[in-house]
């Protein structure tokens, strides 16, 4: 991970961080939110593990940055 962080740029360095590294560059610290059904949003954790609901999409990001994750989108 030294070489990562000396020479490398955090885009080029992602494409070429194993498995491992790239569970430690901080994933635990990002969640996700997904919709489910009519009136429920899922919030997820980076390894889709379900950690919560929300009746709204905007609830379910709020609820994420209050834990002090940072939540991203998905597609």
């Amino acid at each position: 991970m030294a070489i990562i962080e000396q020479k490398m740029s955090p885009a080029l360095a992602a494409r070429v961080m194993s498995v491992s590294d790239l569970a430690g560059w901080g994933l635990s610290m990002v969640a996700y939110v997904r919709h489910i059904a009519v009136g429920e949003w899922a919030i997820c954790s980076a390894d889709g593990t379900r950690i919560g609901t929300a009746p709204d999409r905007l609830s379910a990001f709020a609820a994420i940055r209050q834990h002090d994750l940072e939540a991203l989108s998905v597609h």
